[in-house]
C-alpha cells in the first residue's frame, strides 16, 4: 500500500482553496479508480477526481511534514495522507511547502559542533607553539621528539575513532560526548602545565583519543538529529567547525612572538569548550533513532518532541517503524560489516575518506607557504590566512548547497576542481614556457585546490558515511571508515617527504591529479545521491532487513 502526505502552508481543508498548488500531486492521470475501497468523511473533489464516503478516503497526517523542522512558528500546516489499497501513486510526488514546527534542533548541532571545534585546534595548535615549547622543553635540536609530539595526536585520534563507535553504540550518543571531554580537557592539562616531553606526548595522546571520538561521534549524532531537508546543510557545519577550530588555532598563536610562554595559554584555552561540550550534552536530547533501537519508544518520543515539537512525534515514530520492517536485530558486531548485507556501504565509505587523503590535501597545506613566498608573500601567517579562509568559504558555499545540489554533484565537481588544481600546480614548476608566472600560478592552484576540496571533498564524506550507514552498524562503520582516514593520514605524513625527494613535487602532484579523475569515476559508478531523502528510506533501499 502506498501512501501520499501532501502539506501546505496555513489553514487547508476539504474546500482546497489552494487548488493551483495541489492541482499536479492530486492528479491521477485519469487512473481507473472503480473498484477500489476508500473512506472519507466528507464529500470533496480532487480536480477532476470525484472522492466521496463511498468511494476515497483521506486521514488526515500522522503529523506536520518534516519541512517545519528548526525554530517555532504559529503557521499551522497540516497533512494529508491519501491512501490507496493497492494503488501505485508514486508518480504523484509529494510537495513541500517550507514551514515551521515548535521544535528546534540548532542548540544541539551547535553542542556537538564543540566537538567539531576542538578537532580543528587541536590539530592546529600545535603548528605555531612547536618552536616554543620545543625551546621551553630543551628539545629545540631533537626533530625527533618534536615529530612524536606532532603525531601522536594522530595515533590517539586513531584509537580514539574506534573507541567512540563503540562507545555510542554501548552508552548512547550523548554519554558519549560526555565521556569524550574527559581526555580532551585532561589531555589540555597536562599539555599546559607540562614540565616534560613525557608528560606533552600523554597530553597529546589523550586529546588525539578525544578528537578521535568527536571526529566520529559528531556527524553521527548531527545525522541523526536534523530533518531530512536540512540534513545536509547542518551535516556541513561540522566541517565549518573544523575549519574555525584550525583558524581559532591560527589565531591564538599571534601573541607568540611578544611572549614566547603564550604556548601554555593556547592549549589552556581548549579547556574552555571541552568543559561546555561536557554541560551542553547533560541537557541535550539523545538521538531518538539510537534510542529506538535500543527499545526506549517513549524516551525517543520525548526526544522527537524536543528536536521536533509534539505534533512530529507520530510521523517520525513511523518513519522509525517502517525502517525497522518487524525486525528486533540488535546492533550490528565488527564482523558483520564485512557481511554481504553491509559490505558495499561500508566499502564507499572507506573508499571516500581514502581518496580524501590520497588527494594530496595535507601535501598542498604543507606546501602552501613555500608556495607562497616563491609569489613574494613571505609572512607564514598571511599564507596560512589565505588557505584558511578559502577553506571556510568554500564550506560555507557547500553548505549552501548541499541539500540544493546534492552530495553526489558536489562530489563529482570538487574532484574535478581539485585534479585541474593540482595539474596548474604541477605544470607551473615544470614548464619553462610558465616561469615568469610560475609564483602566481602556484598560489592560484594552491587557493583554487582547498576551495575545491571544501566544496565537496571536505565536507561530503562525514555528512554522507551516517547517512548510507543502517542505524544498526552506523556508528561502527562511521568509526570504521574515519580509522581509514587517520590511517592513511599517519602513513601519509610519515612518507611523503621521502616520496617528493624520490621523485620531485611536480610528479607527486600528477599523481594526486590522478587519484583525484579516479576518485570521480568511483564516485559516479558506486556513490548514491542522499539529498532530500529520510535516513529510514536510505536503509531501505542499501541495506534491506533480511
Amino acid at each position: 500500500m502506498q501512501a501520499l502526505t501532501v502539506t501546505v502552508k496555513g489553514n487547508v481543508g476539504f474546500g482546497f482553496q489552494n487548488r493551483q498548488i495541489l492541482q499536479s500531486v492530486c492528479d491521477f492521470r485519469s487512473r481507473n479508480l472503480a473498484g477500489k475501497s476508500f473512506r472519507m468523511t466528507e464529500r470533496s473533489s480532487c480536480f477532476g477526481v470525484n472522492m466521496d464516503s463511498a468511494s476515497m478516503g483521506i486521514e488526515l497526517g500522522r503529523a506536520r511534514r518534516t519541512v517545519q523542522s528548526v525554530f517555532g512558528s504559529s503557521a499551522k500546516p497540516r497533512s494529508h495522507r491519501v491512501r490507496a489499497s493497492g494503488e501505485d501513486i508514486e508518480d504523484a510526488a509529494p510537495l513541500k511547502v517550507q514551514g515551521q514546527s515548535s521544535g528546534s534542533v540548532l542548540p544541539y548541532v551547535g553542542v556537538a559542533c564543540l566537538g567539531a571545534i576542538l578537532f580543528g585546534y587541536h590539530l592546529g595548535v600545535v603548528n605555531g607553539a612547536l618552536e616554543y615549547l620545543a625551546k621551553d622543553l630543551g628539545i629545540a635540536e631533537n626533530t625527533v621528539i618534536q615529530g612524536w609530539i606532532v603525531s601522536t595526536v594522530l595515533a590517539g585520534a586513531f584509537v580514539g575513532s574506534f573507541t567512540g563507535g563503540a562507545l555510542a553504540d554501548q552508552f548512547g550518543r550523548t554519554k558519549t560526548f560526555i565521556l569524550d571531554a574527559i581526555p580532551l580537557a585532561v589531555g589540555a592539562f597536562l599539555c599546559t602545565t607540562a614540565q616534560s616531553v613525557q608528560a606533552m606526548i600523554i597530553g597529546r595522546l589523550l586529546t588525539g583519543i578525544g578528537i578521535g571520538i568527536s571526529s566520529a561521534i559528531v556527524p553521527l549524532y548531527i545525522s541523526e538529529i536534523s530533518p531530512t531537508e536540512i540534513r545536509g546543510t547542518l551535516g556541513t557545519v561540522n566541517q565549518l567547525f573544523i575549519c574555525i577550530g584550525i583558524l581559532a588555532a591560527l589565531v591564538a598563536g599571534l601573541p607568540l612572538s611578544g611572549n614566547p610562554l603564550w604556548w601554555r595559554t593556547m592549549f589552556g584555552i581548549s579547556l574552555i569548550p571541552s568543559v561546555l561540550l561536557a554541560l551542553g550534552m547533560a541537557f541535550s536530547p539523545e538521538s531518538p533513532r539510537w534510542l529506538y533501537q535500543q527499545g526506549r519508544i517513549s524516551e525517543a518520543e520525548t526526544s522527537i518532541k524536543r528536536l521536533y515539537g509534539k505534533e512530529r512525534v507520530a510521523e517520525v515514530m513511523g518513519d522509525l517503524e517502517d525502517a525497522s520492517q518487524g525486525s528486533s536485530e540488535p546492533d550490528a558486531g565488527w564482523l558483520d560489516l564485512f557481511s554481504s548485507r553491509y559490505w558495499k556501504v561500508v566499502s564507499i565509505g572507506a573508499a571516500m575518506f581514502l581518496f580524501q587523503q590520497l588527494a594530496g590535501i595535507n601535501a598542498v597545506v604543507y606546501y602552501s607557504t613555500a608556495v607562497f613566498r616563491s609569489a613574494g608573500i613571505t609572512s607564514d601567517v598571511a599564507a596560512s590566512a589565505l588557505v584558511g579562509s578559502a577553506n571556510v568559504f568554500g564550506t560555507m558555499v557547500a553548505s549552501s548547497l548541499m541539500d540544493k545540489q546534492g552530495r553526489k554533484s558536489l562530489l563529482l565537481i570538487s574532484f574535478s576542481g581539485m585534479a585541474a588544481s593540482m595539474m596548474l600546480l604541477s605544470l607551473s614548476f615544470t614548464w619553462k614556457v610558465l616561469a615568469p608566472y610560475s609564483g602566481t600560478l602556484a598560489v592560484l592552484g594552491t587557493v583554487l585546490y582547498v576551495l575545491s576540496f571544501s566544496l565537496g571533498a571536505g565536507p561530503v564524506p562525514a555528512l554522507l558515511l551516517p547517512e548510507i550507514f543502517a542505524s544498526r552498524i552506523r556508528a561502527k562503520a562511521v568509526a570504521l571508515s574515519l580509522g581509514m582516514h587517520w590511517i592513511m593520514n599517519f602513513f601519509i605524513g610519515l612518507y611523503f617527504l621521502s616520496v617528493v625527494t624520490k621523485f620531485g613535487i611536480s610528479t607527486v602532484y600528477l599523481g594526486f591529479a590522478s587519484v583525484c579523475l579516479l576518485a570521480v569515476m568511483y564516485i559516479a559508478g558506486n556513490v548514491v545521491e542522499t539529498k532530500g531523502r529520510s535516513l529510514e528510506d536510505i536503509e531501505r533501499e542499501l541495506s534491506p532487513a533480511v
